[in-house]
């Protein structure tokens, strides 16, 4: 788990919801909102990796459900459950993500395309849609914050995973609309990563590490600590008067001219 360097507790009294928190990036923004005092629910698909990641994380601070981000039952669950555990809700972070399509846009299947679709942008938009439906979270009177899950591509086309980047792409338009409609009770944001070393980006980098590298600036990948730093304070009251935004975090491979 990641130390609270700052010191700060910036999440005490918090109550956060992470989806695709097994693993990766969004396990990394559990274990910094956690160590920092909030209380969070932490969800994915499969149970045995989300207890596995709990484990780690202090008991009594955690609640995990397994489910899918797109079921609508699942959704109704966890925020069942964390008005019931937690008492109501302050963050909302939206990571679960998928990329099964790998190729020209020209040559997808549109059944797959209609998939990515459904997780990364319309089940982020039904999981803001439902916290601010459920009444017994309180999200809008206890000034919420949303912070979704973009990627540098829907910026800037990137080779083979064009229709991962046209869904971001959504994602962030998705999170500037949001945040017009639902201040000033509600901030949302986003965060942008390019290559971030985790299991689901293995393949833009597995066997040629060093070489993508070259390309950034920082001279490496990113780590999900990076991300989740950005997440953590696009999330605190740091960012009070920051909404709509999404925050690029790359190492300075856009500005470099390059792609993810």
């Amino acid at each position: 788990m990641n130390e609270n360097t700052t010191g700060r507790g910036r999440f005490e009294g918090r109550v956060a919801v992470v989806t695709g928190a097994s693993r990766g990036i969004g396990l990394a923004v559990a274990e910094l909102l956690v160590s920092e005092g909030a209380q969070v629910c932490l969800t994915a698909r499969k149970a045995g990796p989300l207890k596995e990641a709990a484990a780690a994380l202090p008991p009594g601070r955690v609640l995990t459900l397994a489910g899918r981000a797109d079921d609508p039952g699942h959704r109704r669950e966890v925020f069942d459950a964390v008005a019931r555990e937690f008492g109501g809700l302050d963050i909302l972070v939206n990571n679960a993500g998928i990329n099964p399509a790998y190729g020209p846009l020209t040559e997808l299947d549109l059944d797959v395309a209609r998939k990515v679709f459904e997780v990364n942008v319309l089940a982020a938009l039904a999981w803001v849609q439902d916290a601010v439906a459920h009444r017994d979270l309180g999200f809008t009177e206890r000034r919420g914050s949303v912070v979704n899950l973009s990627s540098v591509t829907g910026r800037t086309p990137a080779p083979g995973i064009g229709l991962y980047g046209v869904s971001k792409a959504a994602a962030s338009h998705l999170t500037r609309t949001l945040a017009v409609e639902l201040g000033p009770e509600i901030r949302v944001n986003a965060v942008a990563p390019a290559v971030v070393k985790t299991r689901f980006a293995e393949a833009l980098y597995e066997g040629k590490e060093a070489e993508v590298a070259d390309g950034y600036p920082m001279k490496r990948l990113g780590l999900p600590a990076d991300v989740a730093s950005a997440v953590a304070y696009l999330a605190s009251d740091e960012a009070a008067w920051v909404t709509g935004h999404v925050l690029t975090v790359d190492g300075g491979l856009t500005v470099a001219g390059g792609t993810a």
